[in-house]
């Protein structure tokens, strides 16, 4: 099991963007207005854009992306099944690299879960 503190890594992300988010508020905030549009259901619903966001984070090697969007997906309802079915596909296209970044995905699942009462 792997010992990725996604959540940690989240919190720094947010806290190491925060005086960017600042000084340069008008395009931070385009970003987070593209990202809100982006994001919103549509044609294709916020889950699979969801699945397709983590799907190139882990293509791209991002582990804060992976943090974001596999929360983002917890929150949408997506299953476990759903996940490993979309990581199927990552691995087919990214081959070995692609498969790591699955591993660390399914780890901030696991990990990102809320506690069960």
């Amino acid at each position: 099991m792997s010992t990725f503190d996604h959540a940690g890594l989240m919190k720094d992300i947010n806290a190491n963007l925060a005086p960017l988010r600042k000084s340069q508020s008008e395009a931070m905030g385009g970003f987070a207005k593209l990202a809100q549009a982006s994001m919103a259901e549509g044609t294709i619903s916020a889950k699979h854009k969801e699945l397709i966001a983590l799907a190139i984070g882990i293509s791209q090697h991002c582990s804060g992306c992976i943090g974001f969007h596999v929360k983002a997906l917890i929150k949408l309802g997506c299953s476990r099944a759903e996940l490993e079915e979309m990581l199927t596909v990552c691995v087919y296209m990214g081959g070995g690299p692609s498969l790591m970044y699955a591993s660390e995905a399914l780890a901030a699942w696991d990990k990102l879960q809320p506690a069960q009462e």
